[in-house]
């Protein structure tokens, strides 16, 4: 089976994109191999996209993590499909609806660039990850290697767990990141930030991806930490959040309102791969 496809990043999170071929979908085996940084192709998602299931949208697209896992949502993924959507065809206008398995998306292609998507409403509501809770709380501690860690929880259409520190990069990332992924409280796992908030609208992130490990950036990782963030009365309405691979805007009215993410989102290059 030969697969066209793009190579596409959002702050340095990259992705294999391309069309849901006629034939069965790539299976998680041949995922884990184009996954591959040395012997494959190498990204953090694979983003396959497929005719929409709705009129009005542009496309239906499916995230799958690097270990072949598929998953509900991928913010910046989404808003390099917008880009895509946008490029092939622009007289349809710089908004675009999109549709995921965390359900219908909201883009906007601006003329910088840039790329604003609406997330939608964080979801508090542990049941919502699921995480395993008595009942709705702002912080959950956790018991872990001996210990206890505080998180915040969040929902933004695939789980979130969010730990405060003073200094992102001094973060025990690949040692509690992967120890929070698979703790037994969260049964279909969870990505994991570690946040630093430098002042109201400023932050610095790194984000811990479920069946990835750590990457350069994470756009619902972003938004998970600031809705946490601004739910815990720490953050401010816009804040600019630094990542490794670099910064993302998100902003979020409080409870009750939609969240949008703005970054970059590039096409790096193109090609065909024989399966």
């Amino acid at each position: 089976m030969r697969i066209d496809f793009l190579k596409m990043q959002g702050l340095g999170n990259d992705f294999l994109v391309f069309d849901a071929p006629a034939e069965a979908a790539p299976d998680s085996k041949a995922l884990r191999a184009l996954a591959d940084r040395h012997t494959g192709i190498g990204f953090d998602q694979a983003l396959m996209l497929e005719k929409p299931r709705d009129p009005g949208s542009r496309v239906f697209y499916r995230v799958f993590n690097a270990d072949g896992g598929e998953v509900e949502q991928c913010g910046n993924g989404a808003r390099c499909v917008a880009a895509l959507m946008y490029a092939r065809a622009p007289e349809r206008g710089r908004e675009v609806l999109m549709q995921s398995l965390g359900g219908p998306v909201r883009a906007r292609v601006r003329e910088d660039g840039q790329v604003s998507v609406d997330m939608g409403a964080p979801n508090f509501d542990p049941r919502s990850l699921p995480m395993e809770a008595a009942a709705e709380a702002p912080r959950y501690p956790i018991a872990i290697d001996g210990g206890t860690v505080e998180v915040g929880a969040v929902s933004m259409g695939n789980p979130h767990a969010v730990l405060q520190v003073p200094d992102a990069a001094a973060a025990p990332v690949g040692e509690l990141g992967p120890a929070l992924e698979r703790h037994p409280r969260f049964p279909r796992r969870v990505n994991v930030g570690f946040m630093q908030i430098v002042d109201r609208g400023h932050i610095r992130l790194r984000v811990h991806e479920r069946g990835v490990g750590e990457t350069l950036a994470c756009g619902t990782g972003a938004c998970a930490a600031v809705a946490v963030g601004r739910d815990w009365g720490l953050l401010d309405e816009e804040v600019r959040v630094d990542l490794p691979g670099g910064t993302a805007r998100v902003s979020w009215p409080g409870r009750g309102g939609r969240l949008w993410l703005t970054g970059p989102a590039t096409t790096v290059f193109t090609g065909t791969v024989n399966l």
